[in-house]
């Protein structure tokens, strides 16, 4: 079940992310805008975020050592923390693509070799060969553009502060150039609104996501994998110890 759930989340953000990016950008620069295209774009945030909340319910259970994640307060921070970070990050990027698409997608490219660097440095162990292991590296060096998660089981809080507070640094920057130059953005898309929505959500996030690890994340170490219908009966090392543990 984690690894379908696995393979929902890198369709989320493989195909579903992007698509979003496209819809709000053909949104802000057309002058027919439907109710129901604000509709579909709110529920793609949802989706995307629900993708994330599933993979993390599913992981937990198929972690013996890990609590499960229980509690519809639990669920709605964990959701909260995603949707809003979510959603100040990718209107960010449409609105640094409506003032230059090369400049976003210069952007997009920097961040994704800037993840596979360190996605590679980790040196996960996920895959049994070596073409597969880098496309691996090569898709969660994709979905770090987005959203933050902990490769190999390790403590990262550290790491998750500097990649947040890099998120909030280049947000800020990214926010104040298209304000500083909106004469060069269409008269007809509400700037200010969109900056101080994308500013709030960002607030939003990090306070749900502060809350969530102080009260809420469980222990990230485990010891053997627990395998559907079938009772374990060796010690082994979890292979989910390798996996995406956010």
């Amino acid at each position: 079940m984690a690894d379908i759930s696995m393979l929902q989340l890198f369709k989320a953000f493989l195909e579903s992310t992007p698509q979003l990016i496209l819809q709000i950008h053909i949104v802000m620069v057309s002058d027919d805008s439907t109710f129901s295209q604000y509709v579909s774009i709110a529920l793609s945030f949802c989706s995307i975020s629900c993708a994330t909340v599933n993979y993390q319910i599913v992981l937990r259970k198929s972690l013996p050592d890990k609590n499960e994640f229980s509690g519809v307060f639990c669920k709605f921070i964990y959701l909260f923390y995603k949707l809003m970070t979510l959603t100040s990050w990718i209107l960010t990027i449409v609105l640094l693509s409506m003032l230059s698409i090369i400049g976003s997608i210069v952007l997009l490219i920097f961040l994704w070799f800037g993840n596979l660097s360190w996605v590679i440095k980790q040196n996960t162990e996920f895959c049994k060969s070596k073409a597969t292991e880098s496309v691996y590296r090569m898709i969660v060096a994709i979905i770090l553009i987005f959203t933050f998660f902990n490769i190999k089981g390790e403590n990262t809080a550290i790491v998750q502060s500097v990649y947040y507070v890099f998120r909030i640094i280049v947000t800020v920057i990214i926010l104040c150039i298209c304000g500083y130059w909106k004469s060069l953005l269409d008269e007809k898309i509400y700037l200010s609104t969109l900056i101080i929505a994308a500013v709030i959500f960002l607030i939003l996030g990090i306070i749900s996501l502060s809350i969530y690890y102080i009260h809420f994340h469980p222990n990230i170490y485990c010891t053997q994998d627990e395998v559907d219908g079938l009772e374990v009966e060796r010690e082994e090392p979890c292979r989910f110890s390798k996996f995406l543990i956010q």
